[in-house]
């Protein structure tokens, strides 16, 4: 028996602190989703998410004020009825929510006896350090930390590990900690981003003359302080492009979801969008590959306001592919990563 090994139980005092067996487990972790649409849902999911100094890198003083005496009064109701759009109304969830568990039951089941998956939000429930405790009571000495963003920035990854490290500082017995830094060139992951664009577009009756890869918008501040967020986003969409045989006219990079007035990476969707369609493009379609799950910001930033956009603008067909998901494709990219992390934890 190893020396670190726990002594048997009926050779421990009897006041002896429980011990639980000895197990590896993974926690999968994404964004995070208000607990309702109204206003006060909304606010808090809000405050919490704004309020990250790692999302918001500004004077955190006047930061505070513009968020408690501006964007806090205006944006839940904007917000919420973005969400309302969209919201899982047979489960009273955000969709972001829905799918996170599933993949996360769906992993479980591929890592059945070898690994416990647990999942959680960085932002809302359930938090980072209540499923880290789970896992920890459920005998996890090592657990593999997965942020589910494929391309790395300082304001999601980081953020996520920041969290987590903040829970596991409360710990005297802390476990050993792995962390997926990004997979944005992973090849199966570019693979389940290439099938799911070919069999979308091959279930419809018309052919998109192009194609646009919106990635998460980043402030370019950002870029210039060092986040590789940008150029893993290019390589990401330059491997997808090779991968489908396309050319730069036909598989477009663009970012979406910018907020404020400062200068964030472009070129912008919503302006790509309308100028394609005031140029003459008549049919586009969307992939959306830095979201491993459909959310406010790929059903309905550009399922709903992105079609409007565009057919406004004079397109006449428009198709948004799904993101991965639960997929057979999207679960065997995750797999692959979490086995690829996890090599020397388990066979």
């Amino acid at each position: 028996m190893s020396s670190l090994a726990a002594p048997p139980e009926n050779s421990r005092p009897a006041d002896h602190p429980r011990i639980a067996p000895d197990g590896t487990g993974v926690l999968l972790v994404n964004l995070g989703t208000p607990d309702g649409t109204s206003y006060w849902p909304m606010r808090r999911y809000l405050k919490e998410f704004l309020s990250d100094r790692r999302v918001i890198e500004m004077n955190p003083i006047l930061w505070k004020v513009i968020l408690n005496g501006l964007v806090l009064t205006t944006r839940p109701s904007r917000s919420g009825k973005a969400y309302e759009a969209i919201w899982n109304r047979e489960q009273n969830e955000s969709p972001l929510l829905t799918v996170t568990r599933s993949q996360g039951e769906a992993l479980s089941e591929r890592l059945e006896g070898e690994v416990r998956v647990d999942w959680a939000m960085r932002y809302g429930a359930p938090s980072i350090e209540e499923r880290l405790k789970a896992l920890i009571e459920a005998g996890c000495r090592r657990i593999l930390l997965f942020a589910l963003y494929p391309q790395y920035s300082a304001a999601t990854t980081a953020t996520v590990h920041d969290k987590a490290f903040d829970a596991l500082k409360k710990m005297r017995w802390q476990p050993a900690i792995r962390t997926v830094g990004s997979y944005h060139d992973d090849p199966a992951y570019i693979d389940a981003l290439a099938r799911s664009v070919e069999t979308h577009l091959a279930g419809l009756d018309w052919e998109p003359e192009v194609v646009l890869a919106s990635f998460h918008g980043l402030p370019k501040d950002y870029l210039l302080r060092g986040d590789p967020y940008h150029c893993q986003c290019a390589k990401t969409a330059r491997l997808l492009r090779e991968r489908l045989g396309w050319d730069e006219r036909r598989l477009q990079l663009t970012f979406q979801s910018r907020f404020g007035r400062q200068e964030w990476l472009k070129p912008y969707t919503d302006e790509t969008l309308k100028r394609l369609a005031e140029s003459g493009v008549r049919r586009v379609a969307l992939v959306m590959p830095g979201f491993v799950a459909d959310c406010v910001e790929t059903l309905e930033e550009i399922g709903i306001a992105g079609r409007e956009l565009f057919l406004e603008a004079g397109g006449e067909r428009f198709a948004r592919i799904p993101c991965l998901n639960d997929s057979p494709d999207g679960m065997d990219a995750i797999e692959r990563v979490v086995r690829r992390e996890l090599s020397g934890w388990i066979g």
